[in-house]
C-alpha cells in the first residue's frame, strides 16, 4: 500500500476525480481517499511516480506521504 499527501481536494467530486485518475493507468487498482487527512492510499502495481504523475494531471498537489 502506498500512501500520498494530496492537497486541494475538498468534495466527493475530488475523490472521484483522484480515484478515477489512477484506475485509468491501473483498472485493478485499490484507492482510498481520506479527506479530511488529505491522503490518498493506493494498492496497485504502478510506480509510485506513476501514481503521482496521475494524480497531478488532475490538478492537485501529491507527494509521498
Amino acid at each position: 500500500m502506498q500512501v500520498f499527501n494530496v492537497q486541494g481536494m475538498t468534495c466527493g467530486h475530488c475523490v472521484k476525480a483522484v480515484t478515477r485518475a489512477v484506475q485509468e493507468q491501473d483498472a485493478q487498482a485499490t484507492v482510498e481517499v481520506d479527506l479530511p487527512g488529505q491522503k490518498v492510499r493506493v494498492q496497485s502495481s504502478l510506480a509510485a511516480e506513476q501514481v503521482l504523475a496521475a494524480i497531478r494531471e488532475e490538478g492537485y498537489q501529491a507527494e509521498v506521504a
